[in-house]
């Protein structure tokens, strides 16, 4: 399986370096919208939508979102533009409450049509996250890259730290594999990489505060991942698709990035190199 998690792993990598350095942001955000769409289609088994109609539903209002975005993302630095992702963070900081006041016995939302609009929140401010970062001047395909590669180092961290010294469960009741000290292989991951990052591109914020910053995202990426297992759990699947050979589905790969793009396109917006 970890073979199989590797090859799949490189040649998604070799794909992802290749649309995020070549494509046009417009482009992209075509390319980003099509896989938008198809978590989409994933997330109607997380939310229990079953009928043609509500899945057709479901689908167009994914799609219907994101172009009724593309205004707001042509203007950067604008009022509107702030005050949308600052509730896409915000949003985020509502989850992380809701997964500390979790119990098995009680269900998160109470149907399917909240479940969909979650889902809405989940995947459509993420992808006007990534857009904006890879149209954010000459550096943006870089600084996407990095947010994106924020989640890969925390997921490896996560993974190798956990296996090795994993004691502790972090969340028992949402998903059993996942440890305390995986989070803090994650965390020191995480550490590692801002500080590189830092050393790279030194005029997008101050060393140590890029790396609380990193830090933060790192959680905000467990916070991601934990919120979709509890889904699953509670829709009693174990992927959320079978598109990605040895990793599930979509939502299964994009899980903690939905909440790190639109967190750290905000963070970049307070440290003052977000437009």
């Amino acid at each position: 399986m970890l073979a199989q998690r590797v090859v799949t792993a490189i040649i998604l990598l070799a794909l992802v370096l290749a649309a995020i350095f070549f494509l046009p942001t417009h482009w992209l955000a075509l390319l980003l919208g099509v896989i938008v769409l198809l978590g989409a289609g994933e997330w109607m088994a997380l939310a229990g939508l079953h009928t043609f109609t509500e899945k057709t539903l479901f689908i167009v209002a994914t799609a219907v979102a994101m172009v009724l975005l593309q205004p707001l993302l042509q203007s950067p630095g604008e009022t509107p533009f702030r005050l949308f992702f600052l509730a896409a963070a915000l949003w985020w900081l509502v989850v992380t409450l809701w997964i500390l006041r979790y119990r098995p016995e009680s269900a998160l939302v109470p149907g399917k049509y909240a479940k969909s609009v979650i889902g809405l929140l989940v995947l459509v401010p993420a992808w006007a996250a990534l857009v904006a970062l890879h149209g954010h001047g000459s550096d943006g395909p870089l600084l996407m890259l990095f947010a994106m590669s924020l989640t890969w180092v925390a997921d490896i961290g996560a993974y190798f730290a956990g296996r090795r010294w994993g004691r502790v469960k972090l969340a028992p009741t949402i998903s059993p594999g996942k440890s305390r000290e995986g989070v803090y292989g994650a965390l020191v991951g995480t550490a590692i990489w801002a500080l590189l990052f830092s050393w790279l591109k030194p005029e997008v914020a101050g060393t140590l505060e890029l790396m609380l910053f990193c830090l933060l995202v790192c959680v905000v990426s467990v916070i991601g991942d934990l919120f979709e297992s509890l889904l699953k759990r509670q829709a009693g699947i174990k992927d959320s698709g079978k598109l990605l050979p040895g990793h599930g589905g979509i939502l299964d790969r994009i899980d903690s990035l939905t909440a790190v793009a639109p967190v750290f396109l905000f963070g970049l917006i307070l440290m003052g190199d977000g437009k």
